[in-house]
C-alpha cells in the first residue's frame, strides 16, 4: 500500500482564505470575522473587525469547527439539526458545539481534507458564498 503525501494548510493559505473572504464581505457591503482551522482544528488565521456584531468571532470559529468535523458545508446541515432530523441531538454529543447555518466550508487538497473556513456576520447565503469565493481562491 502506498500513501500519498498531501500538503498541509499552511499559514499562508490560511492569510489567503482569510483576505479573500474579508475582500469578498467588504465588497458586498458587509463585515464578517472569519476563522480559519487546520485539519487538526487548531486556529491557524483569525479576523474579527471592530465593526462585526461581536458573536460574529465566535459564529465563525464554530462554523469553521463544524465544517471540519463534519467534513461537509455547514449549509448542507441544516435540515439534520431540526426536530427530528439526523444530527437533531448531536450538538451535545461532542466536545465542542457545533453550528448549523452556513458560512462553513472544509478545505480540501488532492482530495483530502486539509481544514476548515468559517465566515460569520452577513445573512447566512452571504456568508457561504464568502467563504466558497475564499477556497476557490485557493485551489
Amino acid at each position: 500500500m502506498s500513501i500519498t503525501a498531501v500538503a498541509p494548510l499552511t499559514i499562508e493559505d490560511a492569510e489567503l482564505l482569510v483576505a479573500t473572504a474579508r475582500r469578498a464581505a467588504e465588497e458586498a457591503g458587509v463585515t464578517v470575522s472569519v476563522t480559519v482551522l487546520d485539519a487538526g482544528g487548531h486556529l491557524l488565521a483569525f479576523r474579527r473587525d471592530d465593526r462585526a456584531v461581536l458573536i460574529s468571532g465566535e459564529t465563525s470559529t464554530r462554523k469553521a469547527y463544524t465544517a471540519l468535523q463534519l467534513n461537509t458545508p455547514t449549509v448542507e446541515l441544516v435540515d439534520a439539526v431540526q426536530p427530528g432530523g439526523l444530527f437533531h441531538t448531536l450538538p451535545t454529543a461532542l466536545d465542542r458545539p457545533l453550528l448549523f447555518i452556513a458560512g462553513g466550508l472544509p478545505v480540501h487538497r488532492d482530495g483530502r481534507l486539509i481544514g476548515a473556513i468559517g465566515v460569520g456576520g452577513g445573512a447566512p447565503e452571504q456568508d457561504h458564498g464568502f467563504a466558497a469565493a475564499a477556497v476557490q481562491a485557493l485551489a
